[in-house]
């Protein structure tokens, strides 16, 4: 997965602001156009996370439980609220 610079990689540009050092900058366009960049991306990485979460959970599902996880005691995950 890239990080967020190598989207606007090549379309930034240094300029001068008065009485100042030079300073990055980038065009409204070249942003807009890298941050649908970066969302195509976000989408095809959710994806192919979910893809590999169902097939997970598919696998997973398969096993059988054992006895003695059904009489298992059950504890509350915060103690402190069960009252």
């Amino acid at each position: 997965m890239k990080n967020p610079a190598e989207y606007l990689e090549g379309q930034v540009f240094k300029a001068r602001r008065p009485r100042r050092e030079l300073q990055p900058v980038v065009a409204y366009a070249d942003a807009l156009h890298a941050l649908e960049t970066a969302l195509a991306d976000a989408e095809k990485y959710k994806y192919l996370l979910m893809r590999a979460l169902r097939r997970h959970t598919d696998d997973s599902a398969v096993v059988p439980m054992s006895a003695n996880t059904a009489e298992a005691t059950v504890r509350p995950l915060y103690p402190d609220l069960a009252a």
